[in-house]
């Protein structure tokens, strides 16, 4: 229990600047005065504590390289310090930490005026999340064949998603912004000219092999997915997702069925045997 409590209290410590030195901890020179001693051992805690939050920062920075682009190098590491003051993380896992930095960024206000940035940051802690998630075969092509030749069967199906399968909508053009620094030496050299940042758009991140992808899905992409999900049949995630679009949008179904084929999300089909 003494451990557990020094640990917590030294764990703490180390996140918390105005805070001093945890009790319990020894080094330097035992025959230097008290005085010059306890100032060693700040000098010295000053130094690990800056080196956890760099080595934090720095973490970040790897998985949001366009984030930090978009915003620039001080200004992305100012802000991810604040991140890592605010919330430290929980886990000893580092990819980890990806989950909910998009939203301590929509909430950062020195950033607002980057409306996309959440959203951008979203996509690449979906990334993580999908290269981390656990491996899964996706529905073979025959199978597919065979509910297309049942109709009946095909509208009844339910479908189970491939766990790497992760979707958002925006509200503005985060997957073209996002694209537009890919395959670059510098990300920080992307041009942005042509996109219409408030052009939302709905995105799916996926793994349908060892590579994940990332992709812009047809209107009505996210509450097809949201649906199917909920354990809802083929039929009625098609219908869910009309209902929820635009009444002068039309849904394209085929372009949705695709989706499952083309980008192996669907590990999956439980379909009643029509009599």
């Amino acid at each position: 229990m003494i451990a557990t409590v020094c640990q917590h209290a030294f764990a703490t410590a180390l996140l918390v600047p105005g805070m001093g030195v945890p009790a319990g901890l020894v080094g330097g020179s035992r025959t230097a005065h008290a005085n010059e001693r306890d100032r060693e051992h700040a000098r010295r805690f000053a130094v690990h504590r800056n080196n956890v939050v760099v080595g934090l920062v720095e973490a970040l920075a790897a998985t949001f390289p366009v984030c930090q682009a978009l915003v620039g190098e001080e200004f992305f590491r100012a802000m991810a310090r604040e991140r890592v003051l605010a919330d430290p993380p929980s886990s000893p896992i580092l990819t980890d930490y990806a989950e909910g930095f998009a939203d301590f960024v929509a909430g950062f206000a020195p950033a607002a005026s980057v409306v996309y940035l959440a959203d951008v940051a979203r996509i690449e802690a979906l990334r993580v999340r999908a290269f981390h998630a656990a491996d899964a075969a996706p529905v073979a092509q025959p199978r597919y064949h065979e509910l297309l030749a049942a109709p009946g069967a095909l509208a009844a199906a339910r479908v189970t998603l491939h766990p790497a399968c992760h979707w958002l909508r925006s509200d503005h053009a985060a997957h073209a912004i996002w694209l537009a620094h890919q395959g670059l030496e510098d990300p920080s050299g992307a041009d942005l000219d042509g996109i219409d940042v408030d052009h939302g758009g709905e995105v799916l991140v996926a793994r349908p092999g060892f590579d994940v992808v990332v992709t812009a899905m047809p209107r009505g992409g996210a509450d097809f997915l949201d649906a199917l999900r909920a354990g809802h049949t083929l039929a009625a995630a098609f219908a869910a997702a009309q209902a929820l679009a635009h009444a002068s949008v039309q849904i394209d179904n085929v372009g949705l069925f695709n989706l499952l084929i083309q980008q192996g999300l669907a590990i999956g089909l439980d379909a009643p045997l029509e009599p």
